[in-house]
């Protein structure tokens, strides 16, 4: 914002302190009356007009702008208030020895914390989170509720707005937050991700760009994950103008049909044969060539395309599925990593079973891949049914990342799990490190005895696949195997791994 916008806003301000009180509001039939006495009809008419003008000018007839100015909910300031507060920072204490600091901070996974609370224990738990905000800041800072959860901060002018004194105070609301809320009887937890940014560091002296700035920041923090801090750099302007751009192009890439899955396929380690496929998502991007899901995922996700994502990757997944039976190709199966939010839509189960009627296919022909993470977190009721409906439904489902979550056997059994995929941290030089051997050999000792069929991703190397075969892990997926590859070149690579073992592609429909 300009410097005489920010003057105008702070005229319109004065004139309105000056006139909206009641003091000043209880002396009107004073002054029409005086009107009316001393110059009749025309000046009673003229003060009748003019006197409402100035009330606009003042704010008066925008509503009563002390509720304007609050959140509803939680009593702090809205945006619009937060962002005066700074102006009025950066106009009077900015360059005289003192200065301030925006914060923003946001509640992390809160959709999942809203999904099991209902609306009311919702609201509860963000009204608590203002008065823990409240609690940890000074009577001069300014708090606010920008929108849902996420929350601002002016910091009130110091002389050493540092960021050591921004770190402090960050690491304190974080502190305040992450205390136990007791509510109806249980006990809920939260975190949040704050991003900050110090006055002299805005891209702008104005109140919106510092409060953009610290928005910025919140974002790459809780791109890092949770409870984590970040202060503003211009690099990272830089890089969010970079993801926007992405995003956009995300957009038309799911129009053209640029993103699909390519496929890895999966190998018994006793004959050799394809145990099944795995559908990894992969971008044909018209300049930058061939982009993996770590180049594109965040785009997606800041799109809003994530659940656009899994129906197309299902979609095409199956379709390739029905495809390799009609040519011949014995393919038991296809495996797709399903997320938190895919897990967490209540309509999960009833698509999946509208997909597989649509192509004729059978449950068992799915794989349901599940990170070690999320069953480890699976404190939903939703992501617990949709596994365990999934799983009665006669889809296989994996394990994912194995040993990187600390899911219990208690978890493994109540997600009704049928194999574990060993992380490919474990994999990594297996055939020369003794250690990995004994972990290795640990992890399916484990799984024999509870029955469950194994996979080692990531193998990379002869000697990898063959210790992991001496191990007795029962499949294998990696480079060692093959590349993740096109449908179409999928059926050359079964056509030469067949010529492989000896013998040749089974022709006359699939063997369930």
């Amino acid at each position: 914002m300009s410097r005489p916008a920010i003057r105008l806003r702070h005229i319109r301000r004065r004139l309105n302190n000056a006139f909206v009180r009641p003091q000043t509001l209880a002396f009107v039939p004073a002054l029409m009356f005086a009107g009316y006495w001393f110059g009749g009809e025309g000046v009673l008419m003229i003060t009748g007009v003019t006197f409402p003008l100035v009330l606009m000018l003042g704010g008066l007839l925008e509503g009563d702008r002390n509720i304007e100015r609050l959140d509803s909910l939680t009593g702090l300031a809205n945006r619009n208030h937060l962002i005066d507060t700074l102006d009025e920072f950066l106009v009077h204490h900015e360059g005289r020895g003192q200065s301030t600091i925006a914060f923003v901070i946001q509640l992390d996974d809160f959709s999942e914390v809203a999904e099991s609370l209902g609306s009311a224990g919702t609201e509860e738990v963000l009204r608590r989170t203002a008065d823990r905000i409240l609690d940890a800041i000074r009577p001069g800072d300014q708090a606010a509720r920008l929108v849902e959860h996420r929350y601002g901060l002016a910091l009130g002018p110091v002389r050493q707005a540092n960021m050591e004194i921004a770190l402090r105070v960050a690491e304190r609301i974080q502190a305040a937050i992450a205390e136990p809320i007791s509510l109806d009887a249980s006990t809920i937890y939260v975190t949040a991700s704050i991003g900050f940014c110090l006055a002299r560091r805005a891209p702008d002296r104005s109140a919106e760009a510092l409060l953009d700035a610290a928005e910025v920041a919140m974002d790459e923090a809780r791109r890092a994950g949770r409870s984590q801090i970040r202060a503003y750099s211009a690099e990272m302007s830089d890089a969010i103008a970079s993801r926007h751009l992405l995003s956009e192009e995300i957009v038309r890439a799911f129009e053209n049909g640029d993103i699909r899955p390519w496929f890895q396929p999966q190998i018994s380690t006793d004959t050799g044969l394809v145990t099944g496929f795995e559908a990894l998502a992969r971008w044909i991007h018209p300049e930058r060539g061939v982009l993996p899901p770590g180049d594109f995922l965040e785009a997606v996700e800041a799109a809003g395309m994530m659940e656009r994502l899994g129906e197309v990757m299902l979609f095409n997944g199956l379709s390739a599925l029905r495809m390799w039976d009609k040519a011949g190709y014995r393919v038991p199966r296809v495996a797709f990593n399903f997320t938190a939010a895919e897990l967490r839509n209540p309509r999960m189960v009833d698509r999946i079973r509208w997909e597989l009627d649509r192509f004729d296919l059978t449950p068992d022909r799915l794989n349901i891949e599940v990170l070690e993470t999320v069953v480890a977190d699976a404190t939903n009721d939703t992501i617990t049914s949709n596994i365990a409906a999934l799983a009665k439904l006669g889809c296989q489902v994996d394990l994912d990342d194995f040993g990187t979550g600390h899911a219990s056997i208690a978890n493994i059994r109540r997600f009704a799990v049928n194999r574990i995929k060993i992380d490919r941290s474990f994999v990594t030089h297996v055939d020369t490190d003794r250690n990995q051997q004994k972990m290795v050999s640990a992890i399916l000792s484990m799984a024999d005895q509870l029955d469950l069929d194994t996979l080692a991703e990531g193998v990379e190397s002869v000697g990898e696949h063959a210790m992991m075969a001496q191990l007795g892990c029962g499949h294998v997926q990696g480079y060692s195997v093959a590349q993740p590859m096109p449908f179409e070149d999928a059926l050359g690579w079964m056509d030469r791994h067949a010529t492989r073992l000896g013998t040749a592609p089974q022709i006359g429909g699939p063997l369930h």
